[in-house]
């Protein structure tokens, strides 16, 4: 019913135009398209003093009503998504002075010097001087931002701090697997010719790397506040990307090809809620690269805490690795011989059996 309506409206509003335009040409006729063009004009150049001032009264209506619903009402939850926002900010401020200048000059000089008897236009054909300063101002502008880019860009990239944690993401159609090093530090190496979630290897761990053998899996990414942490990533099938937009980072998680990038939460998952005032507020990983007709769907959570918190978690955890040897005692024989088979192909030695 909304829909008909809306549809109902919109014609009687084409029927409308129409009909008033059909008037104005009559009425053109009847008083003289000298005399008529005059009219429009002047009406013209009202409208376009009016279309200023509503807009914007428009856009600080908008900006009132729905700025706290943005995520720049909430502050960065990472020392590099401080960076960005205030690149960001720089951004609007220098864009939104040039804007509101030009636009408000654009719509005076439409009233002001419209059409009039009394007045010959002046014909400008060219300034260098002018063409000289639009080209090189902004060129200057855009290419500190570019740099300044640049340089936040290669900090959250480059080599994470010493002692950071790390956590391994992975990505498939369609949700998110997360990998920890347990006491040694290490992630296990992996082979994609593993991979067999039947038989708990969803991430193709190989097993016969000793540092694999207390590597924990998870599907929710805890991370310590305070703390730098150091993301591993990857994707099993397409192209993914792990978008984190508190702590306003990115990167494509790329077949075969892992990416890394690193930040320093400054606020935990309790402390968020208290500053947004959201109780069901959660850090949420989403896929901000289209991958397939699940992409609505991958989303993952991140749990930010402090360290007494996460060693508690932690403590609960059992190695994925000790999980699938005490499941390979109990499979039957196909499904055992089948996780022995993935191993063997690869050269990786079989698990134990008792």
């Amino acid at each position: 019913m909304t829909t008909f309506l809306i549809v109902a409206i919109l014609v009687l509003a084409f029927i409308l135009v129409f009909q008033i335009s059909k008037a104005s040409e009559y009425v053109s006729v009847l008083k003289g398209e000298e005399k008529t063009f005059k009219q429009s004009n002047r009406i013209n150049a009202f409208l376009f003093i009016a279309f200023l001032v509503l807009g914007l009264i428009g856009a600080w209506w908008c900006n009132e009503q729905f700025y706290g619903r943005t995520l720049l009402a909430q502050p960065a939850a990472s020392d590099h998504g401080e960076k960005i926002d205030n690149m960001l900010l720089l951004t609007f401020a220098v864009t939104g002075l040039v804007f509101f200048i030009t636009q408000i000059a654009l719509f005076w000089f439409a009233f002001k010097y419209q059409y009039t008897d009394k007045r010959k236009a002046f014909y400008f054909a060219h300034s260098n001087k002018l063409e000289l300063i639009w080209t090189v101002v902004p060129a200057i502008f855009l290419t500190f931002l570019v740099g300044l880019g640049l340089f936040y860009w290669f900090g959250i990239t480059s080599d994470a701090p010493k002692g950071a944690q790390i956590v391994e993401i992975t990505g498939k159609q369609f949700n998110w697997m997360m990998r920890y090093p347990g006491k040694d530090g290490v992630l296990g190496r992996k082979n994609y010719r593993l991979t067999d979630a039947s038989n708990g290897n969803a991430l193709g761990v190989d097993w016969e790397d000793e540092a694999s053998h207390d590597d924990l899996e998870s599907t929710e990414m805890h991370l310590v506040v305070g703390k730098p942490v150091q993301l591993v990533i990857n994707a099993q099938d397409v192209i993914h990307d792990v978008g984190l937009v508190h702590f306003r980072l990115k990167m494509d998680a790329v077949p075969g090809i892992p990416t890394t990038m690193w930040f320093t939460p400054k606020y935990t998952t309790a402390q968020m809620k208290q500053i947004t005032g959201n109780k069901n507020f959660v850090y949420e990983i989403s896929c901000d690269q289209m991958c397939g007709s699940g992409h609505y769907s991958m989303k993952g959570i991140i749990i930010v805490e402090t360290q007494e918190e996460y060693d508690k978690w932690l403590s609960q955890q059992k190695p994925q690795f000790l999980t699938v040897s005490e499941a390979n005692k109990k499979v039957d024989k196909p499904a055992s011989d089948t996780l022995q088979a993935n191993m063997s192909a690869v050269g990786a030695k079989p698990l134990a059996k008792n």
